[in-house]
């Protein structure tokens, strides 16, 4: 059983609001706190609704929040996430961060080291492990229904983000590799296995002009340890564009394949007030995703709660890999990628290929 929850909010923009109906699903009395007064209308927007009177409260500021609450859920812009997060752990507080956890895998590594010096569980938000479709291709790949895996691809792809400005500047977003690809990136690691080589390329314009916005894509070829490979490939598109996600998942002994645009239960649902295909994935066939992602995690945190499928490590090396691939795709050439103890960033192994110093895993 999950003890009662006092959980600060951190954010009342769409992530937020896909995170809050599973922390109140969860009985979880709820403080949130930003920096733009939304907190306060997020909050109002739930008084007097039946079931979950007093269960959600607006906060004047950051100390206030962190003095009272079980746990933080970081739901703000990416850029925010490093300051957040430690100010959080500083406080002793548990942590659940939107992906990606930093824009940079040293920053993560940070965020890190010092929750596990605090004794605190830091938990990177990669909801998308939390989706039936997802879900079931792991455990089919886990039991060896596909025998040896050779070849994965993944694609995902909607309209471009534009309502916040952020999105816009790939210097706070990461672009679309680090802000839309990291899903699929987490994902093919996840199933098989670290990724030691990794060679990308983005077509369009990524920093926002002010212009109408343009169409963006970048496919990334990841080599995993095992020997696997992985083609993932992402799309901001035009407003009308369509929200899609597939999967094909090729073995020795079968392929799995799943496209999110034919099954009927997958939709995207707004958040606030958005034009048509700014929101948020869910699927209403099975319970919620992210209540799903917040139970676990919750659970974890309780004396005797198992470990979650999403660990720190899983959120640094999903940045790591985002971060070399963004790296890639600005110089053109493949990199290699450390996984061993001490961590390499995309900088680092750039420096390394650059000296002629071998870059070993």
């Amino acid at each position: 059983m999950i003890r009662p929850l006092h959980i600060g909010l951190l954010g009342a923009g769409g992530i937020a609001r896909a995170h809050l109906p599973g922390w109140l699903e969860l009985g979880a009395r709820v403080s949130v706190y930003t920096v733009d007064g939304s907190a306060q209308k997020l909050a109002a927007e739930h008084e007097g609704r039946a079931g979950y009177e007093g269960q959600v409260a607006a906060v004047s500021s950051l100390d206030a929040l962190l003095d009272d609450c079980t746990a933080v859920d970081i739901c703000t812009p990416t850029p925010t996430h490093k300051e957040l997060a430690l100010a959080a752990v500083a406080a002793g507080r548990h942590v659940v961060c939107e992906k990606p956890l930093a824009l940079t895998a040293r920053d993560a590594e940070e965020i890190a080291t010092a929750a596990e010096a605090a004794g605190v569980h830091l938990h990177p938000a990669h909801v998308v492990r939390y989706f039936p479709a997802y879900a079931a291709m792991q455990q089919a790949v886990k039991r060896g229904e596909l025998g040896d895996l050779a070849v994965l691809r993944f694609t995902r792809g909607g309209a471009r983000p534009q309502w916040a400005p952020w999105f816009g500047d790939p210097a706070k977003s990461g672009g679309v590799i680090m802000d839309l690809m990291v899903h699929d990136i987490d994902i093919a690691r996840w199933i098989a296995g670290d990724v030691v080589r990794v060679h990308a390329q983005t077509r369009g314009v990524e920093h926002a002009t002010g212009a109408v916005a343009e169409v963006v894509s970048a496919t990334a070829v990841l080599t995993h340890a095992s020997g696997v490979i992985s083609h993932v490939t992402g799309l901001w598109g035009l407003a009308d564009q369509q929200f899609r996600t597939t999967f094909r998942i090729a073995g020795a002994d079968g392929l799995l394949r799943h496209d999110s645009t034919s099954v009927p239960g997958y939709r995207i649902t707004a958040q606030g007030v958005r034009a048509a295909n700014e929101g948020i994935p869910s699927s209403p066939m099975t319970e919620s995703p992210y209540l799903a992602e917040l139970r676990e995690f919750a659970a974890s945190w309780q004396e005797g709660g198992a470990a979650p499928r999403v660990s720190a490590r899983d959120g640094i090396e999903a940045v790591r890999i985002a971060e070399a691939a963004m790296e890639s795709s600005r110089t053109g050439r493949a990199l290699q990628i450390r996984t061993d103890a001490k961590p390499m960033d995309a900088m680092d192994a750039i420096e390394a290929i650059e000296a002629n110093q071998e870059v070993t895993r």
